[in-house]
């Protein structure tokens, strides 16, 4: 039901009620600062894990004013955090494997036992992380991340198991979807979308191939730096053709 303003008839309740409906906090997780956005009762997850991917931070930001969910958005700057004295890619901590090979980049003069320890201490708190940003047992994680630095669907699509060019011309504008169902909505839309339920390769620590190996429902939203118009378009249309 619509309202007389052409918002769906939740969506204007909630917007007469904002301070019913909406609440933010902090949580530190596996050592690193999260703003935490609750709108509303149920809903899906959304996540900002990069602190310099300013356009989708504004996106999810807005998304929250009027969609019901949890959303963690990292309270940082820069794409690394600080970790153990060091820096690390808060998107490489989803497996051992992926984390020390991120570390071992950014930190060259680390010794041994100072890696372990920055590892033993991720393994330690990971399944904290885990239990604050998955989604439920067959709901839906959305993921928001800019790129600025060459990388486009290009990289992904080597170790994609589909894929749905729509635009290619526009190869930094894409989704990445986990589940099948999910990719085969997504790709009858306008948008280039891959499907990644079996990626292969090194494992590299990310959360889209931890949600791939577990079977989570997972969609990255992936669109260049200041593209605020297109990414906003693509998170409706996620809202509107997923369950």
């Amino acid at each position: 039901m619509a309202s007389p303003n052409g918002l769906r008839r939740r969506e204007f309740l909630f917007a007469g009620f904002p301070f019913f409906w909406r609440n933010t906090g902090r949580a530190r997780l596996a050592g690193i600062d999260f703003l935490v956005r609750r709108t509303g009762q149920g809903g899906r997850r959304y996540l900002l894990i990069h602190g310099d991917e300013s356009t989708a931070r504004r996106v999810l930001l807005d998304h929250m004013k009027t969609r019901p969910g949890v959303a963690h958005l990292v309270i940082n700057e820069t794409r690394t955090v600080a970790f153990e004295g060091g820096k690390l890619d808060p998107n490489r901590l989803f497996s051992r494997a992926g984390a020390e090979r991120n570390l071992r980049r950014l930190n060259p003069s680390w010794t041994q036992p100072g890696l372990d320890r920055a590892l033993d201490r991720l393994d330690r708190e990971r399944p904290k992380l885990l239990r604050a940003i998955l989604p439920a047992r067959g709901a839906l994680l959305v993921a928001l991340h800019n790129n600025a630095r060459g990388y486009s669907m290009q990289d992904e699509i080597p170790i994609s198991d589909r894929t749905a060019l729509n635009e290619p011309q526009r190869p930094h504008e894409f989704m990445l979807a986990t589940s099948p169902a999910d990719f085969e909505r997504l790709a009858n839309g306008p948008h280039n979308v891959l499907l990644q339920s079996r990626p292969t390769g090194d494992d590299d620590g990310s959360l889209s191939r931890l949600a791939a190996r577990e079977g989570i429902r997972y969609v990255n939203i992936e669109a260049g730096i200041g593209e605020q118009a297109r990414q906003s378009a693509m998170l409706e249309f996620l809202e509107r053709s997923l369950p």
